[in-house]
């Protein structure tokens, strides 16, 4: 198995959505905001190569956005897209064999279809499954209005219309030590994925733990729709990764990759060793 971070571009959220209660007098200075208030945030990736696999965890926002909506969330692909990070490594989207998605918010989801140059929206990945959790696709498809927002059907419904779409139902491991984790704070049906390398546990954090800023229990996003689900969630992972060392791999740290998570004298959890994921071998 080799592991590779995949850097797909920039973009921003809105800080005090991304730190619910938390003040502005506070996390201003974990990730200083622009004059919008925005905070800068990664779209990064997760590779793994096996013998005859090679598997993509999500794939940021792609391609399909017009000014306006690029304008609102500050997009940057000026120096990262997933084909030229891809190709960076010896890869293209038709060497992915499988796609696993986290959950089908735009930001995680985008670059699951492309635009052909007739205007119709076709999977990205032509030889790839790709898969999500059964909950999670249903309730896309019927979204509440909180969230509707996140949810594009062009971004995921001309998968299944390709007969792409493996759909799962609960935890499961999609291939030797990859493994498929279920939490439902964010959003129903999110998946964290563990991956076994080497002598290391590696967990893709997803939006249970956005950014290393987020590592503190009650730093909850205000965009989850069951808050005090996520905070349960947290406190049911973070004794875990601290006991197992477990090395967080973040989606959206626009500065830090990878960090181990430390437990101070007082009880609090807050981020450990940062490193990049090649540090790992």
């Amino acid at each position: 198995m080799q592991l590779y971070a995949v850097e797909t571009g920039r973009f921003a959220l809105d800080g005090g959505a991304m730190f619910g209660v938390v003040p502005w007098t506070i996390w201003h200075k974990l990730i200083p905001p622009d004059s919008l208030n925005r905070i800068p945030m990664a779209l990064r990736c997760l590779l793994i190569q096996t013998d005859n696999r090679l598997l993509l965890v999500d794939n940021g926002i792609g391609h399909k956005y017009n000014e306006k909506f690029a304008g609102i969330y500050a997009i940057d692909h000026e120096t990262h897209t997933l084909d030229k990070s891809l190709a960076q490594l010896g890869f293209s989207r038709s060497d992915v064999t499988d796609v696993i998605l986290t959950h089908l918010h735009f930001d995680h989801a985008g670059g699951s279809t492309v635009r052909d140059a007739e205007g119709k929206v076709r999977p990205a990945f032509p030889n790839a499954r790709y898969y999500i959790q059964k909950s999670h696709w249903e309730w896309a498809h019927n979204p509440n209005p909180r969230e509707r927002a996140s949810f594009f059907p062009e971004n995921y419904d001309p998968i299944a219309e390709a007969g792409q779409l493996v759909l799962l139902e609960g935890e499961t491991e999609v291939v030797p030590g990859v493994f498929i984790r279920v939490v439902n704070g964010h959003t129903e049906g999110q998946q964290l994925v563990e991956v076994h390398y080497k002598s290391y546990k590696i967990l893709y954090a997803a939006d249970l733990f956005p950014t290393s800023a987020h590592i503190p229990l009650p730093y909850v996003m205000a965009y989850d729709v069951r808050p005090l689900v996520t905070f349960a969630e947290r406190q049911q992972y973070l004794p875990w990764i601290v006991r197992e060392q477990v090395v967080l791999f973040y989606e959206h740290d626009a500065a830090v990759e990878c960090s181990t998570v430390r437990l101070t004298p007082e009880g609090r959890y807050e981020r450990g060793e940062t490193f990049p994921l090649s540090q790992l071998g």
